[in-house]
């Protein structure tokens, strides 16, 4: 087992989807979704809905990089050939051996497919079984009906509520929290998606 290098480049991959580090140079690639598709962060604390938000999501993303907290990706769907999102693992702490995993988005396009359900398993794989986490964490905002949803699919335990928890862009939000443990991962979790992904292969 492994603690997270920050400096160290993780590609993580398989048929559908490919997640590679995040860096300045891919805005050329995410631009489109804020110019066409700004309400996508309806449910983000900060939207990334303009040119200018989107470089300040990039700025963002690189600083938390950089003091250590966050290690995001850019999202590859293989089938289509095209750049689809993002997504990163953020609040890590080695001491208490834990991680989050948020800040995930797609375009719409891919709204609907096992892209997420992929990118998700490799990001859990890497966490559970590269890094030896004993929790992966998940939270939204509590009226993120379809995000809620998509984490409850992956078999996330919803945990509890955080009430007026964090500033948004509508004023204050309520998040819910989530999580997978290491030894529910073990116990068959891991199993289980590994399937309903290799279904897909299939279509």
């Amino acid at each position: 087992m492994e603690k997270l290098n920050f400096e160290k480049t993780y590609t993580l991959e398989n048929y559908r989807v490919l997640l590679r580090p995040l860096a300045m140079s891919d805005m050329d690639y995410l631009l489109p979704f804020a110019l066409k598709e700004p309400d996508l962060w309806t449910y983000s604390l900060k939207s990334a809905g303009s040119r200018e938000q989107m470089q300040a999501y990039f700025e963002a993303a690189m600083q938390m990089k950089q003091a250590g907290t966050a290690y995001p990706f850019i999202v590859y769907d293989k089938m289509t050939g095209e750049y689809a999102g993002s997504t990163r693992f953020y609040d890590y702490s080695a001491e208490h051996n834990v991680a989050d995993i948020g800040y995930t988005w797609y375009g719409k396009r891919f709204w609907g497919t096992l892209l997420n359900k992929n990118c998700k398993f490799l990001l859990l794989q890497f966490a559970f079984e590269q890094l030896g986490l004993d929790r992966v964490g998940f939270r939204a905002d509590n009226n993120n009906a379809r995000s809620i949803a998509a984490m409850k699919s992956l078999g996330c335990k919803v945990e509890g509520l955080l009430r007026s928890h964090f500033k948004s862009q509508h004023g204050r939000r309520d998040s819910i929290m989530l999580s997978i443990l290491k030894e529910e991962w073990n116990s068959g979790l891991r199993d289980q998606l590994a399937e309903r992904i290799a279904a897909d292969k299939l279509v």
